[in-house]
């Protein structure tokens, strides 16, 4: 029995979100899929499957324990060699989600005295590690969108007060997630040299679908094996599940002793590392499914007139929240599984349609969801 205090306050919360128009409820998978992060279209290809199924037999279902007591099978330390060598690194340490990841890492080697600085529209989990962090005693910097001159400005800032060994690090989204634009690696790489601070760069949704080899955005940029902490998920275009960061020996070593989210976890299970090994096996090996998947996505940028990115995230502006939430609930009804995004995902006066293309999306989807969109904008 919740105690009535508590009561109190859950109802309060409730109506106060309500009146917002901001309570979130969670909906079953409906209609044409234009909304997921299954880029590659991977989730439900049945060699992923099998692969799962296999690994199930022969290892087990579930790991059973932390990396560091008994949990650790062949297929982690394949799965983080694999990822090792594709992102071009000396190293990979595995986490269960890319939250989990973001979240640990950052307050594992930033510490009292040090600082991080992050883009204002990073990822929760990155805006969550620096909150740890800050309450660890770094100072947290918060650089406007992609603007590399404020961040340089606070790093000069910071460094002209800040004590003696005191160190910093930087942190990306490389493909933002809610607005589907990119950083600029080489020009952060460059900048973090000049001030020797450690650059991370999270490649959620660049794995898989962005670069000559599917290895992200920093090979499309020409910086690949560059970008000295990288992190990662198979849960987007690989079709599994889980998170990863790839480095060197010795930030994976300083991780593996200090990322409280890695050290007291149960490891991932065995058919998950099945599936994302053939994922990365097939993301690799089948490069239309990303030639797809950004195709789509720049036909349907054309259409909306919306400006070029490198990547399958095309957002729609609308503003308002609940016309967001009725041109979503009314493309739903046409069968195609649009979600409105509102804040607190996104700032103030900015909730949008976010639309994402893969490579399972036949094209006389697309143009349906075009002419969908046309009606419910239009009222008709």
């Amino acid at each position: 029995m919740i105690p009535p205090p508590w009561q109190a306050r859950l109802r309060q919360q409730a109506q106060h979100r309500q009146a917002l128009g901001r309570d979130r409820t969670i909906h079953p998978a409906a209609g044409v899929d234009v909304c997921s992060n299954d880029y590659l279209g991977l989730r439900r290809d049945p060699r992923l499957a099998e692969a799962a199924a296999q690994a199930a037999l022969r290892h087990g279902a579930g790991a059973g324990a932390a990396r560091l007591l008994r949990g650790t099978c062949e297929l982690h330390e394949a799965l983080e060699a694999a990822l090792a060598q594709w992102k071009g690194q000396e190293a990979c340490l595995l986490f269960n989600t890319g939250y989990q990841a973001n979240a640990t890492l950052i307050p594992a080697l930033a510490g009292r005295g040090d600082a991080v600085f992050s883009d204002a529209l990073n990822h929760a989990s990155l805006v969550d590690g620096c909150r740890m962090a800050r309450a660890g005693g770094a100072h947290v910097g918060v650089f406007r969108h992609l603007d590399l001159d404020d961040l340089e400005a606070q790093m000069k800032t910071w460094r002209s007060a800040s004590p003696a060994g005191a160190l910093a690090l930087v942190a990306t989204d490389a493909v933002f997630s809610m607005d589907g634009d990119a950083a600029a690696l080489p020009a952060l790489l460059d900048l973090c040299g000049r001030h020797e601070a450690l650059l991370l760069v999270d490649e959620a949704h660049a794995t898989g679908l962005l670069g000559a080899d599917g290895a992200g955005l920093a090979q499309l940029q020409g910086v690949h094996g560059r970008v000295p902490l990288i992190m990662g998920t198979l849960g987007k275009a690989l079709g599994a599940f889980g998170a990863f960061v790839c480095c060197d020996r010795l930030l994976r070593d300083r991780l593996l002793n200090s990322a409280r989210g890695f050290i007291f976890s149960t490891a991932l299970p065995p058919p998950v590392l099945g599936a994302a090994l053939e994922g990365i096996r097939l993301a690799r090996a089948e490069p239309w499914r990303r030639e797809r998947a950004l195709g789509l996505a720049q036909r349907l940028r054309q259409a909306l007139g919306r400006p070029d990115q490198a990547s399958a995230i095309v957002p729609v502006p609308v503003g308002a929240d609940a016309e967001a939430v009725r041109l979503a609930e009314a493309l739903q009804g046409l069968g195609y599984d649009v979600r409105a995004v509102r804040p607190p995902t996104v700032p103030e006066g900015s909730a949008r349609l976010r639309i994402t293309t893969g490579a399972h999306l036949a094209d006389e989807e697309l143009d349906g969801l075009l002419e969908a969109l046309r009606q419910v904008r239009s009222g008709h």
